[in-house]
């Protein structure tokens, strides 16, 4: 029991022995304690690439990493002397109790206001600053980054990008905060002499400024320094306010810092916001490990570097042949190869893999060839088929007139005439009988009216068989008379006509006026209409028109082809000449059919007829 004690004891020992080393380890180690203060507000482009740089490259110090803290001094308000003891007393209020391993101070009010609070907020602590005055104020135990801003680079660029260049607008309006931009970008572009003229926005509200740049004079540019005027738009950054400045103005673009960039401006030489992150960093870096800052020499970097947005460059037609050499061109349409490289080299293993198959499809392309000969050859007996059977039904249409015209003959030179003969018989018959006159006048009488109504309908239809004033008096008045015949009061036909040659051909001829017969009678047996009018005419491009309408019940057109063979004979009329017959109706929307018959004519003087 007591061995068995003396056993559990030891494991236990051992196990918070254990779980108490990290613990151990972390108050051994524990994570640096960095402040970084900021001249700008939160939401500042520095700001959000500061806060995602700095702690990437400090927090290689140790696995525990790092504590970062964030403050931002209010520039509105930086000159007034309370504020900047209230800012201090905040400071020292909200870390009581904290000790610090490093202090950034990012901007030249932020080092001022360090270098004033130095013996009071946190005298100990090294501090890395990064300043873009030449020669700023260094605070004991410190060591920085100089960057100083080259805004004359930027006008250099539009220079070149624009060698017509005249006049520049520079906006630098910020409601009075210390931004030192006027003063400095006067300095610098005051080299520029006689070659441009330079006009400064510094006190413009947003209307009149946006009402500014859309009305620039040829030949200029706009230099965005900064806007940060009150009122501006709710909860838009200065930042994004250069898409609109950029969008309004109708002269391109150009600032001084790489956050501008994708905000429409054409481009500049542009302070690289990671890089002045990056190199504070580096030197927090070498703090944090011991190294004495004092002993750290403040450095002088170049962050400007030019860059252009080829977008922009298309958009002012600026050629990228003017591009000065060293320059960035950023938002490029990728080439051929880098877009469809993958493509490219996907394509190339499909090929590679394919051409083990080539021999296979070109046996299978042979037999393919041999099928699609027999289609084709089956393809040209069944049209010779085809023009065999339309030959035919031509033909067909063409006996059937001739059969036709030998009736009417027949009917017209034979029976009519032995009706006429009866009638004149029974006439003098009548003259004739001094007996039984009554009788006899009722009974001739009767013989005479009957022979006389045989006699018309045999003479009506003999020309309904084939009239014969189409070929003695032509098309128009073959059609004229067949709507005069067919009018009546309750269902007036109207023809009309124009330009139509002095001559068409006879089997044009006798189809258009079938088809002419054929729709008056179906109009007049089936449609119910108040109105029916046909016209005849020539189109330059399509031949002769034939048009015909009711203001009828109208059909379904579907049931029509299938169910009666008005349509069908009218088609086959048509397409027997190489014409084409089409047909609009619906239910209670009356008929229009129209014909088209291909025909080379001279046109000649217009006419017109009507017939009621």
């Amino acid at each position: 029991m007591r061995r068995t004690l003396l056993f559990a004891s030891i494991v236990i020992l051992t196990l918070f022995a254990w779980i108490g080393r990290p613990s151990a380890a972390f108050a051994a180690n524990p994570p640096k304690q960095v402040l970084a203060l900021y001249e700008t507000g939160r939401t500042s482009q520095l700001v959000i690439v500061s806060d995602r740089e700095i702690p990437s490259v400090l927090g290689s110090i140790s696995s525990e990493g790092i504590d970062y803290y964030a403050e931002f001094v209010d520039q509105a308000r930086f000159r007034e002397r309370d504020y900047q003891v209230a800012f201090k007393d905040f400071l020292l209020s909200k870390y009581k109790g904290k000790t610090f391993d490093l202090i950034i101070a990012m901007g030249d009010n932020t080092l001022e206001f360090v270098n004033r609070t130095r013996s009071e907020l946190y005298p100990g602590t090294p501090i890395v600053f990064y300043a873009s005055t030449p020669s700023p104020r260094r605070p004991l135990n410190s060591t920085g980054i100089v960057g100083r801003l080259n805004l004359a680079g930027s006008i250099a660029l539009a220079l070149a990008l624009q060698p017509d260049l005249r006049n520049v607008f520079v906006i630098d309006a910020s409601d009075g905060q210390p931004l030192g931009f006027d003063n400095e970008a006067r300095t610098q572009l005051r080299s520029f002499g006689d070659r441009l003229s330079f006009t400064y926005f510094t006190d413009l509200n947003r209307t009149v400024l946006e009402a500014r740049l859309a009305l620039l004079p040829p030949r200029s540019a706009v230099y965005f320094l900064v806007y940060n005027r009150q009122g501006l738009v709710d909860h838009m950054r200065p930042n994004d306010y250069v898409d609109r400045i950029a969008e309004v103005a109708n002269a391109p673009t150009y600032s001084w810092v790489d956050s501008t960039m994708d905000h429409g401006i054409v481009g500049g030489s542009l302070k690289s916001q990671k890089a002045q992150a990056q190199a504070v960093a580096e030197l927090g870096l070498r703090a944090l490990r011991g190294e004495r800052v004092d002993g750290i020499p403040v450095v002088a970097l170049d962050l400007m570097v030019n860059q252009v947005d080829a977008r922009q460059l298309r958009r002012w037609d600026i050629s990228e042949s003017r591009v000065p050499a060293g320059t960035k061109i950023l938002f490029r349409e990728a080439g051929l190869w880098d877009r469809y490289r993958t493509y490219v080299l996907a394509a190339l293993t499909a090929l590679v893999t394919q051409s083990a198959l080539i021999a296979g499809l070109l046996l299978q392309k042979r037999r393919r060839r041999r099928a699609e000969q027999q289609v084709r050859q089956s393809a040209a007996k069944l049209r010779s088929s085809y023009e065999r059977i339309r030959d035919l039904g031509g033909r067909l249409l063409g006996a059937q007139e001739a059969e036709r015209a030998r009736v009417a003959r027949e009917l017209h030179d034979d029976i009519s005439q032995q009706l006429a003969l009866l009638a004149f018989d029974l006439d003098v018959l009548r003259a004739e009988s001094p007996l039984h006159r009554r009788h006899s006048d009722r009974v001739v009488q009767g013989a005479c009216d009957r022979a006389q109504g045989l006699a018309r309908s045999v003479h009506a239809l003999s020309h309904r068989l084939h009239p014969v004033r189409l070929q003695m008096l032509g098309l128009v008045a073959s059609i004229d008379g067949l709507a005069r015949e067919l009018s009546t009061p309750d269902l007036p036909i109207m023809f009309s006509y124009e330009d139509i040659p002095p001559s068409v051909p006879e089997d044009v001829t006798v189809c258009l006026f079938r088809v002419v017969q054929e729709a008056l009678h179906n109009a007049l047996k089936h449609s119910g209409a108040s109105h029916v009018s046909v016209h005849l005419g020539i189109s330059e491009h399509r031949g002769l028109v034939l048009t015909i309408a009711d203001n009828g019940i109208g059909f379904e057109i579907e049931d029509a082809w299938t169910s009666g063979l008005g349509l069908v004979s009218m088609r086959e009329r048509v397409e027997s000449v190489d014409g084409r017959l089409q047909v609009f109706s619906k239910r209670r929307a009356g008929t229009h059919l129209e014909i088209v018959v291909p025909l080379a004519l001279v046109p000649v003087r217009r006419r017109a007829v009507a017939a009621t």
